[in-house]
């Protein structure tokens, strides 16, 4: 394992000590950035996309997974739009999914809690790089995703 992707994992690691910690409000506010942000910048977005696919029709990516590379104006504010979808999701941590008490008194809870640290490698579809942030943050989770590298500038 590279240095760099140690560092990598050991951020991921310290930031979702924090994330667990974070109250719904500010992870909210952190989609509604995200969201925010592909508008913004929705034109160097597809700039970067269409590098990437003009580089993958080069290397010969079958139609269908070219389409899935392929974004467009709409697909990146149905981005924008599904992170708002998202936001407006109840935050699942803390919820009690079952409690009793057992016969010594003990009081028992079933609660929700992020797992930590999420990892997902994935192919040439910037949208996963978006859901897939979207969800874990509102799940209190950290990301650490590696999308293919037919995507890579849209994805950075």
């Amino acid at each position: 394992m590279t240095d760099g992707f140690q560092a990598i994992l050991d951020g991921a690691k310290a930031a979702s000590v924090v994330l667990a910690r974070t109250v719904t409000a500010d992870k909210d506010r952190a989609l509604e950035a995200i969201a925010a942000a592909l508008v913004q910048s929705s034109e160097r977005i597809l700039d970067a996309n269409a590098g990437d696919v003009a580089r993958a029709e080069i290397d010969g990516m079958e139609p269908g997974l070219l389409d899935r590379l392929r974004l467009t104006p709409e697909r990146v504010e149905a981005l924008a739009a599904a992170v708002r979808d998202i936001v407006a999701l109840p935050d699942p941590i803390g919820e009690v999914l079952r409690r009793e008490t057992l016969p010594n008194g003990l009081d028992l809870s079933q609660v929700r809690v992020p797992f930590g640290v999420v990892g997902a490698i994935y192919e040439a579809r910037p949208n996963v790089t978006v859901d897939l942030a979207a969800i874990l943050l509102k799940s209190g989770n950290v990301a650490v995703l590696r999308g293919g590298s037919a995507a890579e500038a849209t994805n950075t």
